[in-house]
């Protein structure tokens, strides 16, 4: 859906700087006990690195640069400004950014330092500023964005998650975050426990996406088709259907077929995969044909696929 030229902005959804101090202060409680992830760890980070993400109380970065390999509208012409956050709740055996999420290759940065980049990346001409891997730092990017409003942000907000997200921090974000870029990678608690160590995948995935659709709803784009907000789930298409592709994609036609989907084909064994039965062989071509043809069949005409 495209903004015509008459349509009044609406973007960025950003709140004035009051309310995102109110915001701030709310979020930052959640550090101790942390409760920011699913896990509700309980760890004490503004003291401790022992919890479920090993992070603590500053945010971690492992790059912040202009990147063109995100879905078209997200991408754009310019590219968009990902800042990739070090570390992960998550603990997937195939994670491509492993040496980032798992080995937490990376460095803490001062809160402003983080709005900073953000203003970097907007004179560099990104579309966006794409949050990778936020879950376990939402309360210092909201921090981050309040500095970085006040210095003249005005981009978009991606975030960019694995979509094990705690709905309670989600809701806090309502206003704050205009583009929501989720996986959805299981239909199988089993499955999401053997393979990313997440217990109770399914119910918190599908809760925090509907979420995320309640804020944004489907995808808008200006004239020139950049997102300006809305929702894109990733699904992301492992071999031997281990993530049970065509439940995934029907929990996700079940909140709309108007929701743009990216189905990717780009899975090779990484990380712990390499030694995995189940995972160590690349996706084969039928295997992805046969997905995009349950992408068609329910109707999810949305999206991206991508060249096998």
């Amino acid at each position: 859906m495209a903004v015509s030229a008459g349509a009044s902005r609406m973007f960025p959804s950003y709140l004035n700087s009051i309310s995102l101090n109110k915001t701030t202060e709310k979020l930052n409680k959640m550090l101790s006990p942390c409760t920011v992830c699913p896990f509700k760890c309980g760890t004490n980070r503004y003291k401790e690195k022992n919890g479920r993400c090993r992070s603590g109380l500053l945010p971690e970065i492992s790059s912040y640069n202009i990147h063109r390999g995100e879905e078209p509208p997200i991408s754009g012409t310019r590219g968009s400004g990902t800042i990739f956050l070090t570390g992960c709740s998550l603990r997937c055996s195939f994670c491509q950014n492993y040496p980032i999420s798992q080995l937490r290759n990376g460095n803490e940065v001062s809160v402003k330092e983080l709005s900073d980049c953000m203003i970097s990346l907007q004179e560099r001409g990104a579309h966006n500023i794409n949050f990778v891997s936020p879950t376990h730092f939402v309360p210092q990017l909201v921090e981050a964005l309040m500095l970085a409003v006040i210095k003249g942000l005005k981009i978009p907000i991606v975030y960019n998650s694995g979509g094990y997200d705690n709905v309670e921090v989600l809701k806090c974000l309502d206003g704050i975050v205009d583009i929501y870029l989720p996986d959805m990678k299981y239909s199988d608690d089993a499955r999401a426990l053997e393979y990313s160590n997440a217990p109770g995948y399914v119910e918190i995935n599908r809760a925090a996406v509907k979420e995320m659709y309640r804020q944004v709803g489907e995808l808008k784009t200006d004239r020139e088709g950049v997102a300006v907000r809305g929702l894109i789930i990733r699904h992301l298409v492992l071999p031997g259907n281990i993530s049970n592709t065509e439940k995934v994609l029907e929990s996700i036609a079940r909140i709309s077929t108007s929701i743009h989907v990216s189905l990717m084909s780009q899975y090779f064994p990484a990380h712990r995969a390499v030694s995995m039965n189940n995972l160590k062989r690349k996706l084969n071509r039928d295997e992805y044909l046969e997905a995009s043809n349950i992408l068609a069949d329910l109707g999810l005409v949305n999206g991206w696929t991508q060249p096998f």
